[in-house]
């Protein structure tokens, strides 16, 4: 092996392969540190509110506008939700419905009671709650309720209380330190619930709960209560669909402008993440052809060795390894000096993500390097297999 390659070196240019490796270094660079990006970023717009679709929207009526009031009421009817569903932007439906009966909790973290005070609860259908279905349900009977609470009541507590009385700080993953005892009044009768934390909104201003204890609870807490809703959950085709707040403002209808704003971002930061891989993938692929046409210069310069191997003997295979594995190597290479690149690249943006949202969940660098292990086995089976190929035909 060390004979033949030291025979089938020759006329290698140094230049033309250097001109490959930075290429589809600087490809793959881009590639990656697109990807890793993106993964690092999206949760910045969607775990805030990690149980709902990415493609979610609130929906309410427009009362009035300055001290202006209007006659009209903010339920939504039947005919309402109807004539909603039939649009061509919409892809289902689902209703509010919020507690006829009053209900009080004590917030507390770690055994430290944080907050006492009246709330009130909502639900939406379950199959519109993202979430391990295992976690979000409820029979009648049980004590504990599954809900997920409203962001501010976890930044209240890290931000003002757990600061004044030096307390640590507490993140999504321990969401299990928070103790909530709810009691819930009504119909002559009163219960007592203890709330499991499973999800934070900043959406909502309410506890959701699932729809089958707020279907048991009204009816059992207040029974002679109508359940008109006065909100709306939508999902839509495309968040940014500029006929969504054409048609809803035509109606009366308002959407909550921060969800609809994190929607456009979040479609826009796709694109703009895609078009950059989509960059990085033809640098990469010019650089492909760059190694392949070096290939090409370097096996039509050694033609007539590799005639004489051929026919002294040696198969197409052994013929073709020294070359096979001079591009294996040079993508090793591309791709360990790339991940290296995106390491640096994430611990340079990472630090001012999370000082902006300290409750973010950090990622791993393991979706970059699972992307650059794919991209490099597809590579060099095209290159073994077009090298194999070229030398065939000699």
């Amino acid at each position: 092996m060390k004979l033949l390659w030291k025979l089938l070196r020759q006329h290698i240019s140094i230049g033309q392969f250097s001109g490959f490796v930075f290429a589809n270094l600087f490809g793959m660079i881009i590639v990656l540190a697109g990807f890793q990006f993106y993964k690092d970023v999206m949760p910045v717009f969607t775990a805030e509110d990690s149980f709902m679709k990415a493609d979610y929207l609130m929906v309410t009526k427009r009362i009035g506008t300055g001290t202006t009031i209007s006659g009209r009421t903010s339920t939504f009817s039947a005919r309402d939700i109807s004539e909603l569903k039939s649009q061509e932007f919409v892809k289902k439906i689902g209703q509010f419905t919020t507690t006829n009966y009053k209900t009080s909790a004590r917030l507390g973290i770690n055994g430290q009671q944080i907050m006492n005070s009246e709330l009130y609860f909502e639900s939406v259908p379950d199959d519109f709650v993202d979430i391990d279905k295992t976690e979000w349900h409820y029979t009648p009977g049980d004590s504990i309720v599954p809900i997920i609470l409203p962001r501010t009541y976890i930044n209240m507590y890290n931000f003002g209380f757990a600061q004044s009385h030096s307390l640590p700080q507490i993140s999504e993953g321990l969401m299990g330190l928070i103790d909530i005892d709810i009691l819930a009044r009504g119909n002559g009768q009163q219960q007592n619930f203890r709330g499991k934390v499973i999800a934070f909104s900043s959406t909502l201003s309410a506890v959701l709960v699932p729809q089958a204890f707020m279907d048991w609870s009204n009816e059992a807490f207040a029974p002679e209560e109508p359940c008109t809703p006065t909100r709306l959950l939508m999902e839509v085709t495309n968040p940014a669909d500029e006929k969504i707040e054409s048609y809803l403002d035509n109606q009366g209808l308002e959407i909550e402008s921060e969800k609809l704003d994190a929607e456009k971002t979040t479609f826009f930061l796709r694109m703009v993440v895609s078009m950059v891989m989509v960059i990085g993938l033809i640098i990469s692929i010019l650089s492909f052809y760059i190694l392949i046409l070096s290939i090409y210069l370097l096996v039509q310069k050694n033609t007539e060795k590799l005639q004489n191997l051929l026919l002294i003997g040696y198969s197409t295979g052994k013929v073709a390894l020294p070359y096979q594995l001079l591009t294996a190597s040079l993508n090793v290479v591309v791709l360990i000096i790339a991940v290296i690149a995106v390491v640096l690249i994430r611990s340079y943006y990472m630090p001012m993500i999370q000082g902006l949202y300290p409750a973010i969940e950090t990622g791993s660098i393991l979706n970059a390097m699972a992307l650059g292990c794919a991209l490099f086995i597809i590579v060099t089976v095209l290159n073994v297999l077009i090298i194999r190929n070229k030398i065939q035909k000699i």
